[in-house]
């Protein structure tokens, strides 16, 4: 157990560092294209395309994290109508269906991606190579939510401070 403790901290650590990355050349780019087309009527080509994806991976990453800090997008509802051992009992249950559901996405976005590299043309491949954050992302998701299975819950309350 004290390995998969480790797994997820160094995976939280990168993810973390991927995600604020991310957002400070998301950020960046956005400031440089924004000043080149005001002030220089020019701008950076392809620029918008990779701040759409810079996007998603601030998204996945972030989420990868959201998802060991248990903050992720969930049914509040259960914690209002279940008592505290239930929400115990399907801690685990449910991050492994929700592994599940983020492995078929993963899967899926992989045969897309493999499919969009093959027939990229040559001049589009690198928006495909940067593309990759979607199955990616789909992956850290999974090893996330397997991770918060199998390691379990330390607090069960579903408080959302």
């Amino acid at each position: 157990m004290a390995f998969l403790r480790q797994l997820r901290d160094g995976l939280v650590w990168i993810e973390t560092w991927l995600a604020a990355g991310s957002l400070l050349l998301l950020l960046g780019l956005a400031v440089v294209q924004i000043l080149a087309r005001n002030l220089f009527d020019t701008g950076i080509a392809d620029a918008d395309s990779l701040t759409r994806y810079l996007v998603l991976y601030v998204t996945f990453f972030g989420a990868a994290v959201a998802v060991e800090r248990d903050r992720h997008i969930k049914i509040d509802v259960c914690c209002v109508v279940l008592p505290t051992p239930a929400l115990r009992a399907l801690y685990r249950p449910l991050r492994a269906i929700a592994a599940l559901v983020c492995g078929v996405l993963a899967e899926a976005a992989i045969r897309f991606w493999l499919d969009e590299w093959q027939f990229a043309p040559r001049h589009e491949r690198w928006q495909v190579g940067v593309a990759l954050v979607i199955p990616l992302g789909f992956i850290l998701l999974t090893l996330q939510f397997m991770l918060a299975a199998l390691i379990g819950q330390e607090d069960a309350s579903c408080s959302t401070s």
